[in-house]
């Protein structure tokens, strides 16, 4: 089909909309006259006959042509104005029917007005056939009644025809409701308007005492949370939905435990934060492992970013899954610019497209291919944008495979580094922060050893530049990152399993991409210079934990999908650190009480340019003897016998 014929198919389908919506709202107001003649014979009747009031009055009025045609404009005019024919009727609520009100006083005003104003003193009307003040106040009832009782009769319809579809589809699946307050209540409220296509809420559980036995939207609320598994097994559960927003992270975590030990699939409302966004997030999820964490994902302050504001920023390693996500939070604070720095082209292209079509024209989006170990091919690229920030993402990071090509490691992370920071000196560019890890702490491999030696290199360059203020951000494990565990996982337990860890007690910490991404921005605004910037991450994670929860997550056991115990990778510890004793003594808490930073070394110039030197000379056979020599508290780590 090409593109003339699209074209008149979409304007044809856009006339039928039209028409059919038109007529609909004809229809609508045709049944309003008609009700509002129903109304004004109701209104003789009771008024003439005597019966219901006490006063007869005159019966000329209400018959009058032109009285009735006054009343279905005004009164249809004023039903158009409120909405009432916008409305989509299988889903009115009490706004709806507060809106019949709001209409009725008013076409009841303007009858008054009428009857007592225009008609007699204009139209020299007969005084005597004004109705009495009892007829408007039996009116306005009347027409709220003409008005909301057909309107929310389509709503009670609908339900009556989703209720008896339901009781037809024995294969729709029920629902347990955890929280009987305002969520659960739109939750259930959801899957009604929906007909129930996602699921019937079929209980309610709550830990308030005062629920039990109440009803929430008509679901009946039958126990506390405590009583899960026993209730999931008493109605038949298939699905679990949390709607406890507003609990603590801790009391959320505790609920996800008992719900996921149930085998009934679990699933979360939104947050009060996506309700009043505009993303449109505010449907049900499923639950995400960043929510098992024994930790709420960290707010950082969005204020301390607003350096970003109509600057160039440039990213390397731009299109990996921390630097995209820079670019993202950065695009945030409308920068003048963005350059996505990488030496792969596919995710840089793709990111450059995303953020085109989400922000236009508002913020100039550029790629540029490249090594950070390329230093003339930097030079080239802060010459053609000269940036005011640089965030120096681009790193060799995966710890099995830096330990097979050590020499890799230090070319990239240690010079690539030191190339950028040299070229940033060079353009004068007020920031420059990079990327470091915790296994820069005591490193006992060669990727956790380069990440230190970045840490020293941006201190040094701090005391010997005059223009730029250099800072680095220690990451934990970040969930959902190229390499990372999570996705590991994922995808073993998609071939069937078995998921593999290392050893039973390893412990990592870990953050979210958004909270590494925004700790990063957050550095820059925060650095006086040769600052190392830490996120409190709470407690480290057992991995062990993680795999038997993302196993339940994907709706199996551990029967089904084994854990297999691997043993320890080359250059592998048990556990991480944040931070070095000698840190520990200096280091301070920021403004915001999240984020740690350590106080700046004094590096010794001749040292440095020593160490820099002898690095540049490094062989397969000698690159571990040097890199101990520069980093004292590095101690390679050989690879242990693996567990049966």
């Amino acid at each position: 089909m090409d593109c003339n014929e699209m074209n008149k198919e979409q304007r044809k389908a856009y006339i039928d909309n039209l028409v059919s919506s038109v007529l609909k709202k004809i229809v609508i107001a045709i049944v309003d006259i008609l009700l509002i003649f129903l109304v004004n014979v109701s209104v003789l009747y009771i008024t003439t006959d005597g019966s219901l009031l006490p006063s007869p009055y005159g019966t000329n009025l209400l018959f009058d042509y032109k009285h009735c045609i006054y009343l279905c404009v005004v009164a249809v005019a004023l039903n158009f104005a409120f909405g009432l024919y916008q409305s989509v009727w299988k889903y009115a609520s009490i706004d709806e029917v507060v809106r019949c009100i709001v209409s009725s006083s008013l076409t009841t005003l303007m009858l008054f007005l009428y009857d007592r104003v225009f008609y007699v003193y204009l139209l020299n009307g007969n005084a005597e056939d004004k109705i009495g003040f009892q007829a408007y106040i039996l009116f306005f009832v009347l027409q709220i009644i003409a008005l909301a009782i057909p309107r929310m009769g389509i709503r009670f319809l609908k339900n009556m025809v989703d209720t008896y579809s339901y009781l037809k589809n024995k294969n729709v699946k029920r629902i347990m409701i955890v929280g009987a307050g305002f969520m659960g209540n739109f939750i259930i409220g959801t899957l009604r308007n929906d007909a129930f296509i996602h699921g019937r809420p079929i209980i309610a559980v709550d830990d308030n005492p005062q629920k039990l036995r109440s009803r929430i939207n008509n679901v009946k609320v039958v126990g506390n949370t405590s009583q899960i598994p026993s209730l999931v097994e008493k109605y038949k559960i298939d699905e679990i939905v949390i709607c406890v927003p507003s609990a603590s992270n801790q009391r959320q975590k505790e609920i996800l435990d008992i719900a996921m030990s149930t085998g009934a699939k679990v699933k979360l409302s939104p947050s009060i934060e996506d309700m009043m966004s505009q993303d449109g997030r505010k449907r049900i999820r499923n639950v995400d492992i960043s929510d098992l964490l024994s930790r709420p994902e960290v707010k950082l302050d969005k204020k301390v970013c607003r350096y970003l504001i109509n600057k160039t920023i440039l990213v390397t390693g731009g299109g990996g899954s921390i630097g995209s996500e820079i670019c993202t939070q950065v695009a945030r604070y409308k920068p003048s610019a963005i350059i996505i720095f990488d030496i792969y082209e596919n995710c840089a292209f793709e990111l450059a497209n995303d953020l085109k079509r989400r922000y236009k024209d508002e913020i100039d989006i550029h790629v540029r291919i490249g090594s950070v170990r390329d230093k003339s091919r930097l030079r080239e690229v802060c010459r053609e944008f000269h940036p005011d920030v640089i965030f120096h993402a681009a790193a060799h990071k995966h710890v099995p495979l830096m330990e097979d090509s050590p020499c890799e490691a230090v070319k990239n992370n240690v010079f690539g580094t030191y190339n950028m920071a040299l070229i940033a000196d060079e353009f004068k560019v007020p920031k420059m922060v990079i990327l470091s890890t915790d296994k820069a702490v005591n490193p006992t491999n060669v990727m956790g050893c380069t990440k230190r030696l970045t840490e020293i290199i941006i201190q040094h360059m701090n005391n010997k530049s005059k223009y730029t203020r250099y800072a680095a951000v220690r990451f934990g494990n970040v969930l959902g990152s190229h390499g990372s565990v999570i996705p590991i996982f994922k995808k073993q337990i998609a071939q069937g399993g078995p998921v593999t860890v290392t050893h039973p007690d390893i412990t990592r910490y870990f953050m979210t991409i958004p909270e590494a991404a925004q700790l990063v921005c957050q550095a820059g605004g925060l650095a006086k210079g040769g600052e190392v910037f830490v996120l409190d991450m709470g407690e480290p994670v057992k991995i062990i934990d993680l795999a038997k929860n993302l196993i339940k997550l994907s709706g199996y056991t551990e029967q089904e999908i084994p854990i297999k115990i691997v043993g320890l990778r080359p250059g592998e510890k048990l556990y991480e650190e944040l931070a070095m004793d000698s840190e520990l003594e200096t280091r301070k808490k920021t403004a915001n009480e999240k984020i740690y930073v350590t106080q700046p070394m004094d590096i010794d110039d001749k040292k440095f340019d020593e160490m820099m030197n002898s690095l540049k000379h490094i062989s397969v056979g000698n690159v571990r003897q040097k890199l101990m020599k520069y980093v004292p508290n590095y101690t390679p780590k050989a690879n242990e016998s693996k567990d049966e």
